[in-house]
């Protein structure tokens, strides 16, 4: 019998959330049932969750009925957090039933909230999370009925499922604007170079396949997604993971020895040279390839400027914000000294590339965005939806700045991509990239016209 094949694109997985919350930021400006972005209205009870019209409160309300009772009663203004309403949603859904709760990952095999690992002696051992749950178990004496309410050890198995078992809920520009718990998915490994990728449509998780699969049936053993971002050295990935989801990665990328090289990679003195050069090998006196020399002060400015850019990135990031001057410092200093492929450039350039589309320099911005395309080539697989993003931006730029045929050149990549990561019938896709490919399209047909 002839094996079918499941194709790149095809979505393989959709679920409805266990529980689910929307993320604080979000609260006044998308529904708390469907997260749909719109103009939202309090519940008249508790004033505190929002919803974009009565079907989506009527929908919500077998579920939020008594937590909004609870929710009445606190102090005014109190923001509750995120995580303790999911924990307290989880309980009641438990409470209701979802014990027998099935998430089919196939059409024949599914897990159950019994089957999510708690971690617990991880989450004992980790000092950080458990000063988390001490803080929320004080909100959920407040969010759950003491006689409804789980000991406290239960509690903390709960969260450790929590922690580990949820996705972030993103929009179509990849942004979180909440977090899930999708029991049938939560099946999915990680992989730094996964062959599946995860979108929202509301709060309707969908896995799509990144690469064709020939057998017959689907084996979630070799399917993969990403839990973190790829564009990250191995150790600072490996870090995150062992710290989130306490396992060591030991995948053929984090043993990739050449890609760990090239993400911490120096440039070489000769400016025509392309070498990413190793600089922390104590060996390497020369460029390998060109023969120029290593010197004891380009090794010397190479730390310097790498833990410059390190820190500066690490506080634009505290602070939620992009500082456009900042960005250019650090560009300045790395120039000719840390290699274009070195993540910590292209982590640079995106900061840079979104501090000049807030400040509305759309020059400056399309070049930041070319740079940053040929970084993101180098670590994203070709159909991530983080490419096709780039190169959706960087067209829709050179379309306002009347640059149509370079513009409808990005604009067709993005939509190469973008078929295959959010589907045609997306948004993102039919309402956003296909308006701009036609004016594209129109605009360089109407530029040859007048050349002509």
């Amino acid at each position: 019998m002839k094996k079918s094949i499941h194709r790149r694109g095809d979505v393989i997985l959709q679920e409805k959330p266990f529980a689910y919350v929307l993320d604080p930021r979000y609260r006044d400006s998308r529904c708390d049932r469907c997260f749909k972005e719109t103009k939202v209205m309090k519940c008249s009870n508790c004033l505190y969750v929002r919803y974009c019209g009565r079907s989506c409160q009527k929908e919500a309300w077998s579920d939020h009925k008594e937590e909004c009772e609870k929710l009445k009663v606190l102090p005014p203004g109190l923001a509750v957090p995120s995580a303790a309403l999911m924990i307290a949603r989880i309980v009641r859904r438990l409470l209701k039933g979802g014990d027998t709760y099935k998430g089919y990952y196939t059409s024949k095999l599914y897990r159950k909230f019994s089957d999510l690992m708690p971690h617990e002696e991880n989450i004992r051992a980790d000092s950080k999370r458990m000063e988390h749950f001490g803080t929320l178990y004080v909100v959920l004496q407040r969010l759950l009925d003491e006689a409804a309410r789980p000991t406290k050890a239960e509690l903390l198995r709960i969260y450790g499922k929590m922690c580990i078992n949820t996705f972030n809920i993103l929009d179509n520009e990849m942004n979180t604007i909440g977090t899930g718990m999708y029991i049938g998915a939560s099946i999915i490994d990680h992989n730094c170079r996964p062959n599946v990728m995860v979108s929202f449509d509301g709060e309707t998780l969908k896995m799509r396949l990144l690469e064709d699969y020939t057998e017959q049936e689907l084996d979630f053993r070799k399917l993969f997604i990403s839990y973190i971002d790829l564009i990250d050295t191995t150790e600072v990935r490996r870090e995150q993971l062992a710290e989130r989801y306490y396992f060591h990665c030991e995948c053929d990328r984090c043993r990739d020895e050449q890609e760990r090289k090239r993400m911490n990679a120096a440039a070489c003195a000769n400016k025509t040279c392309h070498e990413p050069l190793d600089v922390s090998d104590s060996k390497l006196d020369r460029c390998p390839v060109c023969g120029t020399a290593v010197t004891l002060s380009e090794r010397e400015a190479f730390t310097e400027i790498s833990t410059f850019t390190r820190d500066h990135l690490a506080q634009m990031k505290n602070v939620a914000s992009t500082d456009l001057d900042v960005s250019r410092l650090c560009l300045q200093k790395q120039e000719n000294v840390l290699h274009p492929y070195n993540v910590h450039h292209i982590k640079t350039l995106d900061n840079a590339m979104e501090s000049a589309l807030n400040m509305e320099k759309w020059s400056e911005a399309t070049g930041y965005g070319l740079r940053l395309l040929d970084g993101f080539r180098q670590y994203y697989s070709p159909y991530h939806p983080m490419l096709g993003l780039t190169y959706l931006k960087v067209g829709k730029l050179q379309l306002y700045q009347c640059q149509f045929a370079e513009a409808l050149k990005h604009l067709q990549q993005a939509g190469k991509i973008l078929r295959i990561t959010h589907g045609e019938q997306d948004d993102l896709y039919k309402r956003v990239l296909v308006p701009l490919l036609c004016d594209a399209a129109q605009g360089d047909l109407g530029h040859l016209a007048i050349a002509n």
